[in-house]
């Protein structure tokens, strides 16, 4: 299990939360978030309560202001760490371009900087990890909202979070 450590202010001020399990309401322990220490695991932290809203993984580090890890506001409400990711670990993913594994299909074990350039299409409507963990940003160069996936099936985009099947770019969860 990994440890995280939450901070009210910017540079590691203020009231603070030391974490090293998952947590579904992050609420009464502080009131906004604007720096994080991530001493060890990957994690990732949510918006809202019960693992919901605006997603954001982080891996071992300092951020010492809440633009360091891309947030659209400083509330974090809930955490999770990414379990059973090592370091080269084989991960494999499947993408379909329609819901309920329909369409074209390709299947990648890679990091990926541009889905259109790599597959030609620019939305992923369901897809099937079958091993590792991956990230999936909104836009190429792994930027933009992001929404982690675990092992699973994935039938349609709002299955991992997303209001809408743009997929510009996706990545592995490994170990540092």
């Amino acid at each position: 299990m990994g440890k995280i450590t939450f901070y009210e202010e910017k540079k590691f001020q203020g009231r603070c939360y030391n974490c090293s399990s998952d947590c579904a309401d992050l609420h009464t322990y502080f009131s906004q978030c604007n720096s994080i220490r991530v001493e060890s695991g990957v994690w990732v932290i949510y918006e809202k309560p019960n693992y919901k809203g605006h997603q954001y993984v982080l891996y071992p580090g300092e951020y010492t202001d809440n633009q360091q890890w891309m947030a659209f506001s400083d509330s974090v409400r809930s955490c999770r760490s990414v379990k059973n990711v090592r370091r080269h670990a084989g991960s494999f993913l499947r993408l379909y371009e329609r819901p309920e594994f329909g369409g074209q299909m390709v299947e990648w074990t890679e990091d990926c900087p541009s889905v259109f350039d790599s597959f030609k299409f620019r939305e992923v409507y369901s897809c099937v990890v079958t091993h590792g963990a991956w990230v999936f940003y909104e836009l190429p160069n792994y930027r933009g909202h992001q929404y982690f996936l675990e092992r699973g099936e994935y039938r349609q985009h709002d299955d991992w979070g997303a209001a809408s099947p743009g997929v510009g770019s996706f990545r592995r969860i490994t170990e540092y």
